[in-house]
């Protein structure tokens, strides 16, 4: 096959139906003639690259637009119905299942309890089980007589998990310290299990930064080309976005040391701002102060009689244990946030999680005032530091993302059933640039 300076024809060919797909995807819909000059492509490839696309069903026309003294031109847009995504968070309380279309609408959901929160017996068949049984209802909910509709062909499966995430040739192994895994094989599990279609592309990524990916993409990040966002759950993590790492990358946070010979750290280290700042770690700490949370209550309700006790809304007296522990708490963040600032001098710190946001907008006030006195004058002095927008499902919104770029970097076409997810094609597409594209930066 003919080669361009080192690309096939196929490969330009694959490159141009991926650069049309993205412009449409996120500055969609356009005329042909709009698109061609932002995909930088002639009028000729792009009216052959849409029609090929329109032919396989990935585009359709979206009406019209008028044009003055002229022809109206024919608008056109990524069909959302000719994919479904699948986004699965793996948290510390609960395994979310969600089913998007392209345009990451959500079409079902599912959730299922992790038992034994807070052991270190966070059991791999419990949950590989939740995955596999959320996916099947979720996809379940999408199914006509009995098989899933074709106009929704199943793109790809995409898992937000805690820990280090490390791809190899085998397969993707997770590194979860605080949860007890060691090299967990968790891609091999679940395919092995026979009940993923074997052609079906799986992703596992660390939540972190699915998370981030989420923000950058559709929420709070968009058109910012350095950023850190900021999981803010059970435990603490982090995504740096930057120049050099547009996909983003996940940073260990919640285990840089904040106090030496401190408190003691899920992971067996002393003094992690885990220790003093995961929602986990927060309840503890409130408890030893002699705190009462409601019994048999679970982390969620638990953080919100702490919020309630120390900021009574009906005017009462706030509780000075529970104000105390949260100021605290909040210390230790803006600590923590403003090492990240000093290190990788962001223009957004986005604080997202189901703590972070359930805390909220009053909690954020004081973890930015102690941010900025922590960091360098510099820094601090252009960085903007504001809540994530996407809410509790933006780890699932940032899973179903992996399969969603995938999608991209094969130009819409279907992966190799014995290669469906070539790694370094998918971690480009993430990159960060998509984002500040679609926020007009």
């Amino acid at each position: 096959m003919a080669r361009h300076g080192g690309r096939t024809v196929r490969d330009l060919r694959r490159e141009s139906r991926s650069t049309v797909l993205q412009r449409l995807y996120f500055d969609g819909p356009m005329s042909r003639l709009a698109l061609g000059s932002a995909a930088g492509l002639s009028s000729g490839s792009v009216s052959n690259v849409v029609a090929e696309l329109m032919a396989d069903g990935l585009v359709e026309e979206a009406g019209t637009l008028g044009a003055d003294g002229g022809r109206p031109r024919t608008l056109v847009r990524v069909a959302a119905d000719r994919g479904r995504l699948v986004g699965v968070d793996v948290g510390e309380t609960r395994v979310r299942v969600e089913l998007f279309d392209l345009s990451m609408s959500e079409l079902a959901r599912t959730e299922r309890v992790l038992p034994g929160h807070g052991s270190r017996s966070y059991d791999v068949g419990v949950v590989a089980g939740h995955i596999l049984d959320g996916v099947a209802e979720v996809l379940g909910t999408d199914r006509a007589d009995g098989r899933v509709q074709d106009r929704g062909e199943l793109l790809g499966v995409g898992i937000g998990v805690p820990g280090i995430v490390e791809h190899t040739a085998d397969g993707t192994l997770v590194h979860g310290q605080t949860v007890g895994w060691d090299a967990v094989p968790l891609e091999a599990l679940l395919r092995d299990s026979g009940r993923l279609p074997a052609h079906v592309p799986l992703f596992v990524e660390n939540g972190a930064r699915t998370l981030g990916q989420a923000e950058m993409w559709f929420g709070g990040g968009r058109g910012a080309r350095n950023a850190v966002v900021v999981l803010f759950g059970s435990g603490v993590g982090a995504c740096v976005v930057t120049d050099e790492v547009e996909q983003g990358r996940a940073v260990e946070w919640g285990h840089l040391t904040v106090r030496v010979r401190g408190r003691r750290c899920r992971c067996g280290a002393r003094g992690c701002l885990e220790a003093y700042a995961g929602a986990e770690a927060l309840l503890a700490r409130w408890r030893e102060a002699g705190g009462q949370p409601p019994s048999g209550a679970d982390e969620e309700a638990a953080l919100t009689a702490l919020l309630s006790a120390a900021r009574p809304g009906d005017g009462g007296e706030p509780d000075p244990v529970a104000a105390e522990v949260l100021a605290e708490t909040a210390e230790y963040l803006g600590a923590g946030l403003a090492d990240l600032v000093n290190l990788f001098q962001p223009e957004r710190v986005l604080v997202g999680g189901w703590a972070g946001l359930q805390l909220g907008p009053a909690f954020l006030e004081s973890v930015r005032a102690h941010t900025l006195a922590h960091a360098l004058r510099h820094p601090a002095g252009r960085v903007g530091i504001a809540l994530g927008r996407l809410g509790p499902d933006a780890v699932t919104v940032g899973a179903a993302i992996l399969p969603l770029a995938a999608f991209f970097a094969r130009g819409g076409r279907r992966p190799p059933v014995d290669s469906p997810a070539p790694a370094p094609a998918w971690r480009a597409a993430l990159g960060g640039r998509l984002a500040a594209r679609r926020g007009g930066g």
